[in-house]
């Protein structure tokens, strides 16, 4: 008999759900470390859902999937494949009919899925969904769940997968609608569909694919939410014999200790965890020379004091946010534009040498929607995930994040792979050859600079955000953090805790001095 994963069992309460305080945590802001024999980094949907095809075919046992979303109208493979020669037809390309195709062909296999709960009004709205879920109800190897274990108005943001308890996914990429792009992001592109019609904008997104003990520790995780969900607890599995890894997929790292960071709102008999806020802290201070983050959103007063103090030093390393012109949506746009309209603003007063910028990618004229979730300090940490740099992402919303360090004992050889992954994304939205970054970066001497001198008329580019004049409600809502509270018995409740610009902030002394200069 091959040997058997068993998850560490943390203690429960009489319903069987465990309990947050019983995680013992390796600090404040990393609940445990985990080696990887093998890691990748997709970049974009289109890799990401023909690798994740591939990896599901190699599972044996258990597809455990968490996700803030999934639709399965999407199809997994468009035609592209970005590391071999298409895919076999006869695998069924779209999401429902492959599941099935799973299970009909893998009779020891079960899927399991946990999806965000609120999402279920969506499904008015999709109506072969509701079909393909009729047809798994025949499947028992299949288990669709909704999870509403949250306080009111917080999300489970998670995307995380765990295939086998041996390969397991952490990003930033639903198996959903409006996410399979390109990485040339072009401004037109006839597979960007929407599943009745019509196209949507290009969408920038990452994810990380890693093979080893870092799939026991997510596969607990999940087995956690599932059970929270409502769901039986999830038995043990057999070790595969084999790797489930896609054959030919490249690695990005190889032998390393992945730390994993979480965040979780106090629910029931679950106490809060606020890892990645402090993670986020930690990384912002550690920077010596520059700091690379890709995030969908820029609303965060812990992170946005963070680099504040950063700039009144005079050893600021220089920061570089890629982020969409706007929010999707329009509560959205009211929750995030108008908060990143006023912590830009404040930032920029203090930082007089010019080491803070914001830029958002465009395709000719088409704005690039970014939704990844990327930060890389002085090309010694890489870490990816599905927190935002916003308040929810801190406090709110289930979360998960991943990331390297070079300074961990065993990971000294990941720079050289970390400075590779910052060089291709710059590539990306510049529209460059990865190639030419190292010359171009050294004879400009900062990635703002080169990013000025890389502005094409039409072509990829990347335009800085330059902080617009709010009327006076929309400063107010911003200032509030009613619509991106930081904690959840803040929502919608205005100026909570002081909002924003609290009492004895760095944001509102430096947003005061900024306010007497212009009356001066």
């Amino acid at each position: 008999m091959p040997d058997t994963i068993k998850q560490t069992e943390p203690d429960r309460d009489a319903a069987g759900i465990a309990r947050n305080d019983a995680d013992t945590g390796v600090s404040a802001s990393v609940w445990r470390y985990a080696r990887v024999r093998r890691a990748a980094v997709i970049i974009d949907a289109a890799n990401y859902f023909s690798v994740m095809q591939a990896a599901m075919l190699n599972a044996k046992r258990r597809i455990l999937l968490i996700g803030w979303d999934f639709d399965t109208r999407i199809h997994l493979d468009n035609g592209r494949r970005w590391y071999e020669r298409g895919i076999s037809g006869k695998y069924p390309a779209r999401l429902g009919s492959f599941f099935s195709w799973l299970v009909r062909n893998r009779p020891d296999l079960e899927i399991r899925i946990l999806k965000w709960s609120f999402g279920v009004f969506k499904f008015i709205m999709r109506g072969s969904m509701w079909w393909d879920l009729v047809r798994w109800a025949r499947h028992r190897q299949i288990d669709f769940k909704f999870d509403s274990a949250h306080p009111t108005g917080c999300s489970h943001h998670q995307k995380v997968a765990v295939l086998d308890n041996s390969l397991a996914v952490c990003g930033g990429i639903d198996m959903t609608i409006k996410r399979w792009d390109t990485r040339e992001h072009l401004a037109e592109n006839a597979d960007r569909l929407l599943p009745r019609g019509g196209s949507y904008m290009p969408w920038h997104d990452a994810s990380m694919l890693m093979e080893g003990e870092v799939a026991e520790a997510l596969a607990e995780l999940g087995a956690n939410r599932w059970i929270r969900a409502g769901g039986k607890p999830l038995p043990e599995i057999p070790k595969p014999s084999e790797s489930l890894w896609p054959e030919a997929l490249p690695c990005t790292f190889e032998n390393v200790e992945v730390g994993i960071a979480r965040t979780t709102a106090k629910f029931r008999d679950w106490n809060a965890i606020r890892e990645i806020e402090t993670l986020f802290v930690e990384h912002i201070a550690r920077a010596k020379k520059f700091i690379y983050a890709e995030s969908q959103y820029f609303a965060s007063r812990v992170i946005a004091e963070a680099i504040l103090k950063r700039v009144q030093q005079p050893d600021c390393p220089e920061i570089v946010v890629v982020h969409p012109a706007h929010a999707d949506g329009w509560l959205e746009m009211q929750a995030m534009d108008h908060a990143r309209a006023e912590l830009v603003r404040t930032i920029e007063e203090a930082d007089v040498n010019d080491r803070f910028s914001i830029w958002s990618p465009v395709s000719d004229t088409t704005h690039i929607y970014v939704h990844a979730k990327i930060m890389i300090v002085d090309d010694e940490i890489f870490r990816i995930g599905s927190a935002n740099i916003n308040n929810r992402s801190l406090g709110l919303d289930s979360e998960c994040d991943v990331f390297i360090d070079t300074a961990r004992e065993g990971n000294g050889h990941a720079g050289p792979a970390i400075t590779e992954i910052r060089h291709s994304l710059l590539a990306e939205h510049l529209g460059l050859e990865e190639r030419v970054m190292p010359e171009m970066l050294e004879r400009h001497g900062s990635m703002a600079a080169l990013i000025h001198a890389s502005i094409t008329e039409n072509g990829r580019n990347l335009i800085r955000y330059i902080p617009p004049e709010l009327t006076d409600m929309e400063k107010t809502v911003a200032e509030s953090a009613m619509l991106d509270p930081e904690n959840p018995e803040d929502m919608f409740e205005p100026f909570a805790r002081g909002g924003l610009f609290r009492e004895g902030s760095r944001l509102k002394r430096v947003r005061d001095r900024f306010k007497r200069r212009k009356l001066a």
